[in-house]
């Protein structure tokens, strides 16, 4: 509990200290940059956030079955299967972010020309 509360308080310090700068501007009129930026950013983090989400659901998904076949040997056949299936449907939410993660950057380069 404590050490969720001390990320949360890092994370909370780390947002207020850089939010000055996400909104600091220098008066321009045309807004290309920020744009391309802002997609930049969402392409980033959301092509992160998914790949550390996917890799803690298919490490969690392997554990179970592991520790399943380390409990039941002979059931090993009945849950590998499954298993593969689920790591399968979890790395594909992971590359729809990518090609997500494509699109914007496309979207980037045609504000950029």
């Amino acid at each position: 509990m404590k050490r969720n509360l001390t990320v949360a308080a890092l994370f909370a310090v780390s947002m207020l200290v850089f939010a000055s700068t996400a909104f600091a501007g220098d008066g321009a009129a045309d807004n290309t940059n920020t744009v391309a930026g802002y997609l930049a950013m969402a392409a980033g983090l959301g092509l992160g956030l998914a790949a550390a989400g996917g890799a803690i659901g298919q490490g969690r998904a392997a554990a179970a079955a592991l520790e399943g076949i380390g409990r039941n040997p002979a059931a090993s056949k009945e849950l590998f299967t499954p298993m593969l299936l689920s790591l399968a449907l979890i790395e594909s939410l992971v590359i729809y972010s990518l090609v997500i993660a494509f699109i914007l950057s496309g979207k980037i380069d045609a504000l950029a020309k």
